[in-house]
């Protein structure tokens, strides 16, 4: 479908598709305001999930959002796709880009049918991204290629290219508010965030709460307390890690993902593993240490960005030293200057 043009600031109806995880949205908001700033006019509509509405509405980039992206039966799916043909888009960008997504294509590309062009990698799209080497990109670096080939560009964001998702638009939609302190969770002084979750499904990706307990000591030994967040299923996490280090603060289940955000403008530094609040914290501005599991995911292509970031990295995590993090913790130099001279 080559010659197609994008419609840029003619197009009426836009929809954007992006259905989760938490890293892979928060790392597509740049692509967003990209195609917020190419579609001025437009009525924008996200297609998502329930977790990232709130998130999503802060923005401002949109004006419909929608969070049945994943139809549970045949009859949710059939009403999806009907909406989705009535709506009339003129162009979808699809930056999920995954199998479900691409059958949403395919019915939406019926014989007979008016489809609406279409950003995305499956055959037969007018914005096909099908670049050999696409699976190599950082996520950020491979969601600015693909709308590059559908006609996107520097001059849609005012800034750097590609697009970098910017985490600025809590502190303008939620104003000032006493529960994004960190004295709303009673924490005083500096203080640095713990970030031991990683996808249920995939615990290789998690630094063993042992180790996490040895860093918070030295953290808390050194004048900074360390903050544990993450949800629900890091609960008994931070509990263990607490029991090895009481000084912590443990709010695992109390955060927003807004609190996390401005938590994150606030603290010294955060630890993580490969996980969506880790590329939240980054994109704040929070310098940070980054823990990967190379044989899980690949750095290269996942690592956070935004903020001064320090990858340790080995086969299995199990593998990392409490030792080798605290002294990338270190060379971050976010350490109160009165604690730092006694530390090892």
């Amino acid at each position: 479908m080559g010659g197609t043009n994008n419609p840029g600031a003619g197009a009426k109806r836009v929809l954007v598709i992006k259905l989760s995880a938490l890293g892979d949205f928060v790392l597509a908001l740049g692509a967003m305001r990209a195609i917020r700033g190419h579609h001025p006019k437009a009525i924008l509509t996200l297609l998502t999930t329930p977790p990232y509405e709130e998130l999503a509405r802060a923005t401002g980039f949109f004006q419909h959002i929608e969070t049945d992206g994943r139809p549970k039966g045949v009859k949710a799916t059939r009403e999806l796709l009907k909406r989705l043909k009535s709506a009339k888009y003129d162009i979808v960008y699809d930056l999920q880009t995954s199998g479900r997504t691409g059958n949403y294509f395919k019915a939406l590309n019926l014989p007979f049918s008016s489809p609406p062009l279409w950003s995305g990698n499956v055959e037969g799209a007018a914005f096909y991204h099908n670049t050999p080497h696409r699976g190599d990109l950082h996520s950020i670096d491979r969601l600015g290629e693909q709308l590059e080939i559908a006609g996107l560009g520097e001059s849609d964001t005012k800034d750097t290219w590609p697009p970098m998702p910017d985490m600025s638009f809590v502190r303008r939609s939620q104003g000032n508010k006493p529960s994004l302190t960190p004295q709303y969770f009673g924490i005083s002084g500096p203080f640095a965030l713990l970030i031991p979750g990683a996808s249920a499904h995939r615990s290789a990706k998690r630094w063993p709460v042992e180790n996490y307990g040895g860093l918070a000591r030295h953290i808390a030994d050194a004048g900074v307390t360390p903050v544990i967040i993450g949800g629900k299923s890091e609960s008994e996490l931070a509990v263990e890690i607490n029991r090895i280090e009481p000084r912590c603060r443990n709010i695992v289940t109390r955060t927003n993902l807004f609190q996390i955000v401005a938590l994150a403008e606030n603290a010294q530094f955060a630890v993580g593993n490969d996980t969506g609040p880790m590329h939240m914290a980054a994109l704040s501005g929070c310098p940070g240490v980054a823990l990967f599991a190379t044989s899980e995911s690949d750095p290269a292509k996942a690592s956070p960005r935004g903020s001064q970031i320090i990858i340790c990295e080995a086969d299995t995590l199990d593998q990392l030293s409490v030792r080798d993090v605290w002294q990338a913790v270190r060379m971050l130099d976010r350490i109160p200057a009165s604690a730092a001279g006694g530390q090892s």
